[in-house]
């Protein structure tokens, strides 16, 4: 429970009406009740503020003639993130080395380390300060672990990779598997052996069940601030640029860089050793390939996004060309044995 006014404090806004307004909860703006705050994402949906049952309101600008009371901020979805983390998260309590996990004699643990049970750690990995290791999370030989970083059930760290701070990794993924890579020698598929690592730079979150595979030599890598979302396949030797977007299904072909800032929708492609500018942005289902400047795509191989929407309308309209087609060609047929008749009369 928190006043309005300690509240506008917290995401440093601007207060607008009655800041003793106890709030108790955060709440999108159709499930907001008896004492949550919510916020306005757009000036179309003023209609249902208004009807709200919410206590407050974050809005970007004051709201005239609003009898609920406001707190005004130039990002108000960015400070009702901030309110959900610090009314429902709940912080991850030191719970010490489990006797039930193994912890190898020469791996080094920081301070206030949770290690749970059926964990393994092996030879001369690395765990830093403040990190949790869930049940089941396996860190080969040599790894390292940042501070503060939340590694959930069953991951998978492979031996040699290097995982930075505040680093969280959703269950289920993995994190260094071999990279798909194989030469035929004429009669069989001979493995390539792959014995680079994966860097995973500070700040990076990775989703449920995504694997990123190791380099052939040298590193994969993932830079600071991306986010990566469930089940993306990220290939070897694939350079992932710093505060990158990859939506669920994702999947990154071998040796492709992704600048800085690049958006991938859902189950978007890109073949292996495409180069994509900083700032690209791809829809849902889009293909990549070869070298992409900056801008917005859609479509596989990817177009501009306004020539793939003016192309899914003609595609719409494909049927009635074609029926129009047919009977003009029915027309030129006709026209075409009748001027064949007064040839010969």
């Amino acid at each position: 429970m928190m006043k309005l006014k300690d509240i506008t404090i917290l995401v440093e806004g601007r207060l607008i009406g009655n800041g003793d307004v106890e709030i108790s909860g955060v709440a999108g703006l159709s499930e907001a009740g008896d004492g949550d705050i919510t916020f306005l994402s757009g000036i179309k949906l003023l209609k249902e503020v208004r009807e709200s049952r919410a206590a407050a309101v974050i809005v970007k600008e004051g709201i005239e003639g609003l009898e609920k009371p406001q707190i005004a901020c130039a990002n108000p979805q960015l400070a009702f993130a901030r309110l959900l983390g610090h009314f429902y998260v709940k912080p991850h309590p030191f719970m010490g080395i489990s006797e039930k996990s193994f912890v190898s004699p020469s791996a080094s643990l920081g301070e206030n380390v949770t290690v749970y049970p059926f964990a393994f750690i092996a030879n001369n990995a690395n765990i830093g300060k403040d990190s949790v290791i869930y049940p089941g999370v396996f860190i080969g030989e040599g790894s390292k672990v940042g501070a503060t970083c939340l590694i959930y059930s069953n991951v998978t760290i492979r031996e040699g990779v290097t995982v930075g701070s505040r680093v969280i990794v959703h269950p289920g993924a993995v994190i260094g598997a071999d990279g798909f890579g194989y030469i035929f020698d004429g009669q069989s598929h001979r493995k390539i052996p792959q014995v680079g690592t994966v860097i995973i730079e500070d700040d990076v979150e990775i989703g449920a069940n995504t694997t990123i595979d190791r380099a052939t030599t040298g590193a994969t890598v993932i830079g600071r601030g991306t986010k990566i979302d469930n089940q993306v396949q990220i290939g070897h030797n694939v350079k992932v640029g710093k505060s990158v977007i990859l939506v669920s299904q994702v999947g990154i072909g071998g040796s492709s860089t992704i600048g800085d800032g690049v958006i991938l929708g859902g189950q978007a492609g890109v073949a292996d050793h495409a180069a994509i500018e900083a700032g690209a942005m791809l829809g849902a289902k889009g293909g990549f390939m070869g070298t992409v400047k900056k801008g917005i795509y859609s479509g596989g191989p990817a177009i501009p996004h306004r020539d793939w929407l003016k192309s899914t309308a003609i595609f719409a309209q494909l049927p009635e060309m074609k029926k129009k087609i047919h009977e003009l060609e029915e027309q030129i047929k006709a026209l075409k044995c009748r001027q064949k008749k007064e040839d010969n009369s």
